[in-house]
């Protein structure tokens, strides 16, 4: 017959064992992640919520995914834990050699609407960028190029940002360059709204959304341009990767500035109470406020785009920024907050942070 003892003995070490999983599920429910959420390169990514899944699409350049398409693409639950699914984009005829850039995805109708940059060749694969569509039935593609959305008096067009607004009515934002010294603006690429008439043609009815005016944006220092006709630029600034965001019935616009390479490069935006503007972005004086570096830590955070988390009810910017020996722009995430300032990452981070609800 048990003792007294050996009932107390396994007592115990039943209350042991609860213990142990009661740590358990604390340590699970506490799960934290740590930028990068994928160590691997991944440009300018761009961030999918469908069905309760996550698809992530990455710059490849020049490169090709080992199945030989272009845009790197990545799949999620819970926007920490990413698998490679391959590329996304089938290349397109007379595209070998050519750069692809900065890939946007978007569902309509029962078509998934991919938009890109398609640009380089003889005079330079930084130059000469045009936007393009694919297109494909299911999120991980592959994409077929459609339509070329050209925009006449532009030599180069990067960073298209399809944006559905509350009327249904779809606007396409975009990066290009201006030369010119209007209005006390400096030469560089800015930052455009168009109207889509269908979700492959623009309507030509575009209006500046916002242009470099401040020191901190600027790309290069006396900057020859094979692109307009060698001409040297004494400052050549940098707005891109436009992402609009619609809260308490404004327009904001949130774009990257500066040179990528630079501490300086970062998240800022500008606002309207208007779709098509004007737009302001007085307070972004002296440097980028949403989305910046942290010296010995994290450089070059930015390119960014928006999701929520898996619950819905947190709002998460998904970005990039460099490794330590700078080979790499890795993905990263950080909450985005709307305070009384306007919007703050709050990051970037570079310690484990809190699992996306």
């Amino acid at each position: 017959m048990p003792s007294r003892r050996h009932f107390l003995q396994q007592a115990t070490a039943g209350l042991a064992s609860l213990a142990i999983l009661h740590q358990a599920a604390a340590r699970a429910s506490a799960r934290t992640y740590t930028n990068p959420v994928y160590a691997g390169q991944f440009p300018d990514p761009f961030v999918l919520r469908h069905q309760g899944r996550y698809y992530a699409f990455g710059t490849t350049g020049q490169g090709r995914t080992p199945d030989g398409r272009i845009f790197t693409l990545l799949t999620s639950t819970n926007l920490v834990d990413w698998k490679n699914a391959g590329g996304a984009l089938t290349p397109p005829a007379g595209a070998a050699g050519a750069d692809f850039w900065a890939p946007e995805v978007i569902y309509h109708n029962g078509t998934f609407y991919m938009y890109y940059s398609m640009g380089g060749g003889a005079i330079g694969a930084s130059v000469g960028h045009r936007l393009h569509v694919a297109t494909s039935k299911t999120p991980e593609g592959p994409y077929q190029q459609v339509a070329l959305l050209d925009v006449p008096d532009s030599k180069f067009t990067i960073d298209a940002h399809p944006y559905r607004d509350s009327d249904g009515q779809w606007y396409l934002f975009y990066a290009r360059d201006f030369i010119d010294t209007n209005n006390g603006y400096r030469p560089g690429t800015g930052l455009v709204v168009d109207r889509l008439v269908n979700m492959t043609s623009l309507a030509g009815e575009s209006k500046t959304v916002m242009r470099a005016r401040h020191d901190w944006t600027v790309f290069e220092k006396n900057r020859t341009m094979p692109l307009y006709d060698n001409q040297t630029f004494k400052e050549w600034h940098t707005l891109e990767g436009p992402f609009m965001r619609k809260h308490n019935g404004k327009y904001y616009c949130f774009y990257s500035g500066a040179n990528f390479l630079t501490p300086r490069y970062g998240v800022d935006y500008c606002v309207a109470e208007t779709i098509m503007g004007p737009y302001s972005d007085a307070g972004a004086e002296k440097g980028p406020r949403v989305l910046h570096a942290v010296e010995g830590h994290v450089r070059g955070p930015g390119h960014h785009s928006h999701v929520l988390s898996p619950d819905g009810k947190t709002e998460y910017l998904v970005y990039h920024a460099w490794d330590k020996g700078m080979k790499e722009r890795q993905l990263c995430i950080d909450k985005l907050a709307w305070t009384t300032q306007g919007p703050r990452c709050q990051g970037p981070t570079y310690t484990p942070q809190p699992l996306p609800s």
